[in-house]
């Protein structure tokens, strides 16, 4: 097993939905020759994921600990993996979506699975209130940095990190990270809007109580 690539600094959220680290655009030719088998082509496949479904996965295991870097390894182990076996199947075009938004699904979904089979991926009661619903906005400016950001998430519930993470830096609507989830979108909007509060808490102390 190759060593895990070491996570990339985040750009903050704007008030657009973000470009996904995943938003890769594969030749077509590319893809024809990996899901004819050619071992080359997916090898070329495999270094241009690598370091998204890495990344995305340290950030929702928690990514404080070495065996966080470790899971988040075998997250991308298993989603190539799963990539690999198949990629004949995937359907491009409008119906199927681009190829990145498919390896994207299976990295989350992988690291979902890698959470609740650890006992992490608990889900916090939505609060009740209108102010639970409103979009905090982007992430603070020392979210940039790859380390500060890395220890606050893994201090967030697995639940609330998990839906910063793909609201924030892949650009998931609350729809879609309800359907990931299992849950409605109240509670995606709820666990946004209170982890962005205790984010900025643990990002910026020293402003988030002026």
């Amino acid at each position: 097993m190759p060593p895990p690539p070491s996570p990339e600094p985040v750009t903050p959220a704007t008030t657009t939905a973000p470009r996904s680290s995943f938003a890769i655009d594969v030749p077509d030719g590319l893809l024809a020759r990996a899901r004819n088998g050619d071992r080359a082509a997916f090898e070329q496949l495999y270094r241009w994921f690598e370091r998204p479904v890495f990344n995305l996965a340290l950030r929702m295991l928690g990514g404080a600990h070495g065996s966080d870097r470790e899971e988040a390894a075998d997250v991308l182990q298993e989603t190539m993996i799963k990539v690999y076996g198949k990629i004949g199947d995937y359907r491009g075009g409008d119906a199927g979506g681009p190829f990145w938004g498919w390896v994207r699904q299976i990295a989350v979904n992988e690291a979902l699975m890698r959470l609740r089979s650890n006992r992490r991926h608990h889900f916090d009661v939505p609060l009740d209130g209108d102010d639970m619903a409103v979009d905090p906005g982007p992430l603070p400016s020392a979210a940039a940095d790859a380390a500060t950001l890395s220890r606050a998430l893994a201090r967030l519930p697995s639940s609330t990190r998990s839906v910063l993470w793909l609201y924030h830096a892949e650009g998931y609507t609350h729809e879609e990270i309800a359907a990931l989830m299992q849950r409605t979108p109240s509670f995606s909007k709820s666990q946004l809007s209170r982890g962005g509060r205790r984010l900025r808490e643990l990002l910026e102390p020293e402003t988030a109580h002026a």
